[in-house]
């Protein structure tokens, strides 16, 4: 699956398709194993939501800072 995923992330890349990354970044974040692996796609999902407005930004925000790295 981490396979997959990531050639999907290297193909949104490609594309710079934002809203396409957020999701894959968000869960590449769900799968993660440890709380930093999480916390770093996290941190990208959350980038690029607000670069494009997604939908997801206040709740990504929320994530970030119930694991304390966003205030």
């Amino acid at each position: 699956m981490i396979d997959d995923l990531d050639a999907r992330l290297l193909r949104a890349h490609e594309r710079q398709d934002k809203p396409a990354l957020v999701a894959l970044y968000t869960r590449a974040a769900d799968a993660a194993q440890t709380e930093d692996a999480a916390g770093f796609y996290l941190t990208h999902a959350y980038v690029f939501a607000l670069d494009c407005g997604h939908p997801q930004t206040k709740a990504l925000h929320a994530r970030l800072v119930a694991m304390g790295r966003e205030s």
